[in-house]
């Protein structure tokens, strides 16, 4: 009867799917139009199936309009059941009774479902257990899988976990044959996203698809059921589950399971996705920090070091584990102690220093200087809690202003000295032409002694020899104006040997010369002149009293090559491939600047040439400047 304003059909219906009572609908012939779950039930428990019970009502008498009747339904080699049926108008409602023996049933089946809800709840346990204790997505998932295959076995599974943003696929594990590609894209049931909320808008096009009906994945499969994982409204995966032909198994049932483990594993792959991103945050700001191109120093409050990064182990010698909780005053010397504990205090304040310079020991006993940035590091609360340093090397700075003050005097006495020469050379203009005025005298002079002749020959070439070599001296001297010119090799390396006589002599070795004819070539004549004046300097301090240096000049194609060899020591193998870095030297401490070599190998490229060495120890070692030619 239709009760004005009452509730619609929507709702009879629902309250006849929701009865605990076996209940089934039929038309005045007993076809069966629709069947509650408890019905199904009741034909479970009766080991028959619908279809059985509706063939078997088709040869039953239907009772009058408004009436009621109980009817036995036999079941071919099966245990008979009672049903009552009430008619009213075009309706047949049919009521299965629940006897003794059927409600004995019931309590069998019952205590098997509550035995079955306990072994369920039991892995549900465990497997929250493990997932929590798993220390990454890949022990995340084979947990997941042992809890699958224990809560349903003989099933084909397959679990997949994907990147919440992008829909990327992470981690896949499989249980059975996966048919070709059927791993992706991930398919989800249209119902299952309605019912979790899960926004269509947020999953990634072409990486999750939504249908009515999720396609098997395994081969040999005949249907199957799906959980996504989903977890604070975002999307971690599914689980599919399948069944071979032949197994039988409560489909609902399973489902009801798998989306309730779905529900507690989309959690887990949550969290375990937050601690690693966590993790290759810590990793990547750790590493940022390790291998930075820069002095990194974290000190505690308790002055403790806690961060030493590879530049500074590179600088000072000392590897990060000899350091690390150590007091930060064992780095530097003694004397720094009163101004690095000042800026301490001031950034345990929350200050910071800009500009703090300083000098740090190293393994090797030396100390080298450093400029530091300090800042306070702040805990979560806001509290200081350390000292953040950050600086770089400035001991080639500082080694370098040195040098500008020492290449600054020698300016000076390069000044004054050319001065010198100019005085030099007036008196000695004169002695060289009274010389000569008297050695020309002396020939025409008859009976003139040779002996005065040959004094007076004497003193002219060295007079001379002193003024060319006070004019090379000046042109030498006087800044390159970095003009290239046509000059002759062989005469520019003579030129650099005039200027090393003083040091052949101190050093007491010999000069050998071999040339070769070679045509002009452009360059600054300055500056080779000082290519070759150091390599030849170096070539005398290499070598006891005794040795040898040989210079040669050779065409080799289209390059000029002029080799300064020595017979000395010969260099270390573990120093030649350093012989050209800015300030290395092997020469003891006021010897040498190390910065000889390095200015000549940029002259030399600075000509489009290349300098080269070979070195054997106890043989000698030969110093190679090749320059190109000019296009015939």
């Amino acid at each position: 009867m239709r009760i004005p304003s009452g509730p619609g059909p929507e709702s009879f219906q629902a309250f006849f799917e929701a009865l605990d009572a076996p209940v089934a609908l039929c038309d005045p012939t007993l076809r069966l139009l629709a069947v509650n779950e408890a019905f199904h039930r009741f034909c479970a428990d009766h080991q028959v199936t619908v279809e059985d019970v509706a063939r078997t009502l088709s040869s039953v008498g239907v009772p009058v309009d408004n009436s009621s009747c109980d009817v036995e339904l036999p079941f071919a080699g099966k245990p008979g059941a009672v049903v009552t049926l009430s008619r009213r108008g075009d309706v047949v409602a049919v009521r299965a009774r629940n006897d003794p023996e059927l409600a004995r049933n019931r309590l069998v089946v019952a205590e098997r479902a509550l035995l079955e809800q306990a072994r369920t709840e039991g892995v549900l346990l465990d497997l929250g257990r493990s997932v929590a204790e798993a220390g990454g997505e890949e022990e995340l998932v084979a947990a997941v899988a042992r809890g699958v295959k224990e809560l349903f076995p003989g099933r084909s599974f397959c679990i997949r976990i994907t990147d919440s943003r992008t829909g990327g696929l992470t981690s896949l594990y499989a249980e059975g044959r996966l048919k070709e590609g059927a791993h992706e894209p991930l398919v989800l049931l249209q119902r299952a996203v309605e019912k979790l909320n899960l926004g269509r808008a947020a999953l990634p096009p072409g990486r999750v698809t939504v249908l009515g009906e999720v396609p098997l994945l395994f081969v040999g499969s005949t249907h199957g059921v799906s959980a996504p994982l989903v977890a604070s409204g975002q999307l971690f995966g599914a689980i599919n589950m399948e069944y071979p032909e032949g197994l039988d198994a409560d489909v609902q049932h399973d489902e009801r399971v798998l989306l309730q483990l779905a529900s507690q594993v989309a959690v887990a792959v949550k969290n375990a996705k937050l601690i690693d991103e966590l993790t290759f945050v810590r990793k990547y700001l750790e590493d940022l920090l390790e291998k930075a191109n820069a002095l990194i120093l974290v000190a505690n409050r308790d002055k403790q070091v806690v961060v030493f990064n590879q530049a500074l182990s590179a600088l000072t010698g000392f590897r990060k584990e000899d350091v690390l909780g150590k007091d930060i005053f064992w780095l530097v010397p003694e004397s720094e102690h009163l101004r690095l504990s000042q800026v301490i205090a001031a950034a345990i304040r929350g200050e910071s220093v800009n500009s703090f310079e300083t000098r740090l020991l190293s393994r090797e006993g030396h100390e080298v200087r450093v400029s530091f940035a300090t800042s306070s590091m702040l805990a979560h609360h806001g509290e200081v809690e350390g000292v953040i340093a950050i600086g770089q090397d400035i001991t080639v700075v500082k080694e370098l202003e040195k040098r500008i003050i020492h290449a600054e005097k020698l300016a000076s006495i390069g000044q004054l000295a050319a001065s010198v020469v100019h005085e030099i050379n007036n008196p000695m203009t004169a002695v060289a032409t009274y010389a000569d005025a008297l050695l020309q005298r002396s020939r025409t002079t008859p009976g003139a002694n040779p002996a005065d002749q040959e004094k007076l020959r004497k003193i002219l070439e060295s007079s001379h020899r002193i003024l060319r070599f006070t004019r090379d001296l000046v042109s030498y001297a006087r800044p390159a104006q970095d003009r290239p010119e046509r000059v002759q090799l062989n005469a520019v390396v003579d030129m650099a040997v005039g200027f090393c006589e003083h040091v052949v002599g101190q050093a007491r070795v010999s000069v050998h010369r071999e040339y070769s004819e070679l045509p002009p070539l452009s360059a600054v004549r300055a500056n080779l002149v000082q290519v070759f004046v150091n390599l030849i300097t170096n070539a005398c301090h290499a070598m006891p009293p005794g040795g040898s240096v040989m210079l040669s000049t050779r065409r080799e194609g289209q390059e000029a090559v002029v080799s300064v060899r020595d017979t000395g020591t010969g260099i270390d193998p573990k120093h030649l491939q350093r012989i050209f870095e800015p300030f290395f030297t092997t020469k003891p401490e006021g010897k040498g600047t190390g910065l000889g070599l390095s200015i000549c190998q940029g002259i030399v490229e600075n000509h489009g040439g290349r300098l080269t060495v070979e070195s054997t120890v106890g043989a000698g070692t030969t110093f190679s400047v090749r320059l190109p030619l000019p296009v015939e």
